[in-house]
């Protein structure tokens, strides 16, 4: 991270800091992304081929059991969630509904991407795309209906965001509700929208259940036609976050059963200790 970088998280900090008990997300640590498991386990930002983006109104978003989402606005994809998850990385030493200030040099580098004009621009349509965007999400024992960001303004002089996000959002972030992704491999796997899916839904598992190509088909909200099209496009991702996790020393296995697909992970810590609690595991 470089200096300027460094001097903007301090100042957040202390921001956070001094926030007078308002409300304000769990603290995670730099090399991770916390991101509610609705988000991880549905098509809401899911898999989205290049081109003019469908739009949707109130629509019913493919999801496990246990999650209902409905969705208004243009679809999203991993993309998106990484410059949400990016806002909200930076957001969580505040308190929320508090405005945070921000440059798009300062996010685009969070995220691991050059300072450019045209990834500037994209990344202002994603901003924009996130505010203009409506959300119903029913996930343990809340529901959430709002925006994914609540207000973003921008100085096209300086490029510094003012950017703005529910505090009602914090009810997704309760005990349980929410995974901690590792960005090293997420990051590495920019590009690969199915892939990131594969990695943040498999994330969000302490211990993989069984589940079948039609049904991970309908989840990450692929626009391929054929289920047997699919099916090569999912080995492929696989692939790559096995590749990927193994490289960064994240054990990921996989086999696949003719339609069934069994995977194997290395939990995180707070899921290891899940497991002990449900005595899934010896201590």
């Amino acid at each position: 991270m470089d200096q300027s970088m460094q001097k903007m998280i301090e100042r957040l900090s202390l921001m956070g800091a001094s926030n007078g008990g308002q409300v304000q997300l769990p603290l995670w640590p730099d090399h991770v992304r916390a991101v509610p498991n609705g988000f991880l386990r549905s098509a809401l930002f899911g898999v989205v081929a290049k081109g003019k983006r469908r739009f949707v109104k109130t629509e019913r978003i493919a999801s496990l059991d246990g999650i209902e989402i409905r969705y208004t606005g243009e679809r999203l994809d991993q993309s998106d969630l990484d410059v949400w998850e990016t806002v909200l990385h930076i957001t969580r030493v505040q308190a929320l509904g508090k405005h945070c200030r921000v440059t798009s040099y300062c996010l685009l580098k969070l995220m691991g991407k050059t300072d450019s004009g045209k990834n500037r621009e994209t990344l202002h349509a994603r901003i924009t795309r996130l505010r203009a965007g409506a959300i119903e999400i029913k996930q343990g024992r809340y529901i959430f209906i709002g925006g994914l960001l609540d207000e973003a303004r921008k100085d096209e002089v300086t490029q510094e965001w003012l950017i703005t996000v529910n505090p009602r959002l914090r009810d997704l972030y309760s005990p349980d509700q929410f995974t901690m992704v590792d960005w090293t491999v997420r990051n590495a796997l920019d590009g690969h929208q199915l892939a990131q899916w594969l990695h943040g839904f498999y994330a969000s598992h302490a211990r993989p259940f069984p589940i079948k190509v039609e049904t991970l088909h309908m989840l990450c909200g692929s626009q391929a036609g054929m289920l047997s099209d699919f099916k090569k496009k999912l080995r492929k991702a696989l692939d790559a976050v096995v590749e990927t996790s193994n490289a960064h020393c994240s054990q990921f296995h996989y086999e696949l059963y003719g339609e069934l697909l069994h995977v194997t992970k290395k939990p995180s810590r707070t899921q290891f200790r899940h497991l002990v609690r449900r005595g899934k595991v010896a201590k």
